[in-house]
């Protein structure tokens, strides 16, 4: 029987995926792969936001077939220090180390080449992310289900776990556009990390001082935002942001929102 294999990130996309593949194709063989970020540590500003936790497991119940959660054992402040690099919108070596590598290296070890699917939660929007998922889970075949009718955008999305009887992560409900690290992400633009000083003051204090200690451990102005003066990309520490939040609130882009893709970025080719 061919093995269904979910990528369930936590997000509603990972869910309403795996909903579809269980509703086509049964809960046997379907494997819902959650890649934890938070590591060893007891910080609760560090890692997935507490809520996350909750949503995984009651949305693979929901769902059915078996949840597999996966641990390097390090979060991704202990990556970027041990790998001597800041993930940023370019490159995030957090999600390689954290969510590609194990998922990966659990493929490898409990799934045949032959005879598995991948399944990713991009939605239409996102179809010419296609030809580079398939190309990095080879030889595993990748497909991603809701890229194909009914067509639905995440609204849709929460309305259909609603009426599931699920209770949809609370990121979302605070208007995060993403439900990732704790509602931060080096993915994530200006506007997501404007919205985490606003709603959640403790989380953002530890972000900026973890993005701090990485200049410090790297002896360079490192950063995870950036933004464009005189035509010319220039690094935005969380510090400064916070500062202009402050005193000078109309020179944060708020249309810099960023995005999120842990398991199918361009960047970490044949790694995920």
């Amino acid at each position: 029987m061919t093995k269904r294999v979910v990528m369930f990130s936590g997000g509603i996309g990972s869910w309403a995926a795996a909903k579809r593949v269980a509703e086509q194709y049964g809960t046997d063989d379907l494997f819902l792969i959650f890649s934890d970020v938070k590591g060893d540590t007891e910080n609760p500003h560090i890692g997935e936001d507490e809520d996350t936790y909750r949503f995984i497991r009651e949305a693979a119940e929901n769902v059915g077939g078996e949840l597999v959660i996966l641990q390097d054992g390090r979060n991704i402040w202990q990556v970027f220090h041990d790998k001597k690099f800041l993930g940023n919108s370019r490159l995030a070596n957090c999600s390689h180390e954290l969510k590609q590598k194990p998922a990966r290296k659990w493929l490898e070890e409990n799934c045949p080449e032959d005879d598995t699917i991948v399944y990713v939660g991009i939605d239409w929007t996102e179809t010419h992310r296609i030809p580079s998922i398939e190309r990095n889970y080879l030889p595993y075949k990748a497909e991603a289900p809701l890229c194909d009718p009914p067509y639905l955008d995440k609204q849709d999305m929460i309305k259909w776990a609603r009426s599931e009887g699920l209770r949809t992560p609370r990121l979302y409900d605070l208007g995060f556009a993403h439900n990732n690290c704790g509602g931060g992400c080096v993915r994530a633009g200006q506007a997501q990390f404007k919205k985490l000083l606003d709603l959640m003051p403790e989380r953002y204090a530890e972000w900026e001082k973890q993005e701090e200690k990485m200049q410090q451990h790297l002896g360079r102005p490192v950063t995870i935002l950036s933004e464009t003066v005189g035509g010319t990309k220039q690094p935005l520490s969380l510090r400064t942001l916070r500062e202009r939040s402050e005193s000078q609130p109309t020179l944060i882009d708020l249309q810099d929102i960023g995005g999120c893709g842990c398991f199918f970025e361009d960047d970490e080719r044949g790694k995920e």
